[in-house]
């Protein structure tokens, strides 16, 4: 990624909107840097959208200001929507209208001449892998199909900011690597990225920086590694086999370890600081106990533990827990 810091690409300050008695923003600083990855991450009605929508000047803040690449979101609003593309949670296509057809009326609606709208369709075609089903009525397609043609369709320009909202919600795997994969080459030709998502593991994959917000306002910040070890130690879980098992291994264990119980779960934990070598002597402590386990694994803190820890709950779409897994 372009590790340009030089300039803000978004540099908002106590920005704040409401809605009636609703504080949706509540005094919101946010700084994005030139060609970086941004994501904000919180729970549902945390203020990400309402955040986003601010900044494309699709929403009059009621307190604060912003600026998009110097320009103020509200004096020079004109002015700020010529230099961001911004696609929303819901795609907005012609479903009367093919894939392809689709993303060619958007460059003519852009100035493009026929032939221009032709080869900038076939480029986003191939970019966001739309080809197999490019000449299918949008009303036919699949909604993970209806993403990836609003996302090329609306990069007709390459913005300077781009802003997506939630991207590849209702994406299958594949789908939402292939997003994954274009995002990434678009940062590297230079591109800011601002994004939300309810994807933990979206935001560990593609940002530089994560901010967490609930309530709207900002409770955490940081790159994901940051954020990480707020949680604390990577752990080993000693998954047992059944209840007797587990209150054998506990007396077995906690000879040797200090232990932090799962009673539901029937696990144990045990701190890991030095990796690698503890993950060795615990498994070996538990082969020779001759104890029967489902699992001994070495869990390091991902974002999903730094987000329930921060915000006191889990993220909507939260991704199982990433682990490195040792037969006992």
């Amino acid at each position: 990624m372009n590790e340009s810091r030089q300039e803000l690409a978004i540099d908002a300050k106590g920005l704040t909107k409401r809605f009636g008695d609703f504080v949706a923003v509540d005094n919101l600083d946010l700084e994005v840097p030139t060609g970086t990855v941004v994501s904000l991450l919180g729970p549902n009605g945390a203020g990400k959208t309402t955040t986003v929508r601010m900044l494309a000047t699709l929403l009059h803040p009621d307190g604060g200001s912003a600026r998009i690449h110097g320009l103020d979101i509200v004096k020079d609003a004109h002015a700020v929507r010529g230099t961001i593309a911004l696609t929303g949670q819901f795609a907005a296509l012609d479903p009367n209208l093919t894939a392809r057809e689709n993303i060619v009326l958007m460059a003519r609606l852009r100035g493009r001449s026929r032939k221009e709208a032709a080869a900038i369709s076939d480029e986003l075609i191939q970019r966001f892998d739309v080809s197999e089903f490019a000449g299918r009525l949008v009303k036919q397609l699949s909604g993970g199909e209806r993403r990836r043609a609003d996302l090329a369709s609306g990069l007709i320009e390459k913005p300077k900011l781009l802003v997506l909202d939630e991207p590849t919600t209702g994406l299958d795997p594949r789908s939402r690597q292939v997003v994954w994969t274009t995002i990434r080459d678009l940062v590297n030709d230079g591109i800011t990225l601002l994004l939300t998502t309810q994807y933990l593991e979206e935001a560990d994959a593609l940002a530089d920086r994560v901010v967490l917000i609930d309530h709207g306002r900002e409770i955490a910040g940081g790159t994901p590694a940051e954020l990480k070890s707020q949680v604390g130690e990577q752990r080993i879980d000693i998954i047992a086999a059944d209840s007797i098992g587990f209150e054998q291994l506990q007396a077995v264990l906690g000879e040797q370890f200090e232990l932090s119980l799962l009673t539901e779960q029937k696990t144990i934990s045990i701190a890991a600081p030095h990796d690698i070598a503890d993950l060795t002597r615990v498994s070996a402590a538990v082969s020779d106990s001759a104890i029967a386990v489902d699992e001994v694994a070495l869990r390091r803190p991902t974002l999903d533990d730094a987000f329930i820890a921060l915000t006191g709950k889990p993220a909507v779409g939260a991704e199982s827990t990433t682990s490195v897994e040792v037969a006992a």
